[in-house]
């Protein structure tokens, strides 16, 4: 791997936060974020990226590419859950594998967008789209955990069948396709798709909030996570060597085989590194509010730990660069 890219992405502004954050919880600092300043960043965030995606969708439309690479998007968000299911049964049980499968297959916004500023500063170009992709892929994947959760609790009752244990259906998929942040990234998508297309004079107006103040924003957040990242370190003890490896290793199956699809499908180098950054990274907002509603026998102190303690900062501080270097090494420049 080229160190260059590794020095690229260590220095950037986001990533020195992230590490501030972690720094002042290992020394004992009493630096903390008041509670709703991290979630208004978090939903200014997932505008401004929706937004953004929607004005570059205008811009490219919906061509056989961009269906297709969404299409490849839902299919991992499936694909992922249930190979990361079978593999966690062997070690663990069906309510925690299926919680920490739903994780792993769903998506981090904050991962891709940290991916989206590395390849502005490398000045790598990628499509607007890929926020569709973006957009598309957390919901499957939460379904298919809890469709996991109840699968593997049935089977472990002696003639009990998956009928047995009811769910509330209408709260998971509620809480699966209409969920807050998913809710804000595709309404945004569309409303930034209509302004292009039908108002245009909007963008220069837009510009300055959209644009002006998203670093600034990815800083202050990323200060926060490293913050909560280093306070769930704690919770790791509990997580084994086994789920610590699968934290860390999980991911870079995923991007391997998101590079191979990227590859397949053509993507130019940029889209490449997104692509593969949407199936390394994990879910730990989403999907840990959805499991504790729908599967409360598994243990959030696992697989938001593993997500957060561990795949969060892998994937911002080593996987991207990492990444890109292997998008480097086997993607063509289109």
């Amino acid at each position: 791997m080229d160190s260059s890219l590794v020095l690229q992405n260590l220095v950037s502004a986001p990533i020195l936060f992230f590490f501030l954050g972690i720094i002042g919880v290992l020394v004992g600092s009493d630096l903390e974020i008041p509670a709703p300043l991290p979630k208004l960043f978090s939903l200014y965030l997932l505008l401004a990226i929706g937004f953004k995606g929607g004005l570059e969708l205008a811009h490219s439309g919906l061509g056989a590419q961009v269906l297709i690479t969404i299409g490849a998007a839902v299919l991992m968000s499936l694909l992922v859950p249930i190979s990361s299911y079978l593999f966690l049964r062997t070690r663990i049980d069906s309510y925690n594998a299926a919680a920490m499968a739903a994780s792993y297959g769903s998506i981090s916004a904050v991962t891709f967008i940290t991916a989206q500023s590395f390849l502005n500063v490398l000045h790598v170009s990628f499509d607007g789209f890929m926020v569709a992709a973006l957009a598309l892929m957390e919901s499957p994947a939460i379904v298919v955990g809890v469709l996991l959760a109840k699968l593997g609790s049935s089977s472990s009752r002696s003639g009990a069948s998956p009928a047995a244990t009811g769910l509330p259906w209408r709260e998971v998929l509620q809480e699966a396709f209409l969920n807050g942040s998913v809710f804000l990234l595709i309404g945004s998508l569309v409303i930034g798709y209509l302004v292009t297309s039908f108002s245009p004079a909007g963008l220069e107006k837009m510009d300055p909030f959209t644009e002006k103040l998203f670093y600034g924003a990815l800083c202050f957040f990323l200060l926060d996570m490293g913050i909560v990242a280093a306070q769930r370190l704690q919770d790791l003890r509990r997580a084994g060597a086994f789920l610590i490896g699968f934290a860390l290793v999980a991911p870079l199956l995923h991007a391997l085989l998101g590079l191979g699809i990227a590859r397949l499908i053509g993507l130019n180098q940029g889209d490449s590194l997104l692509f593969m950054v949407l199936c390394a990274s994990a879910s730990y907002i989403a999907v840990p509010a959805a499991m504790r509603m729908t599967v409360p026998q598994a243990n959030p102190s696992l697989y938001i730990s593993a997500a957060l303690g561990l795949t969060f900062p892998f994937n911002v501080v080593v996987g991207i660069p990492l990444y890109m270097a292997l998008v480097q090494r086997f993607v063509p420049v289109l």
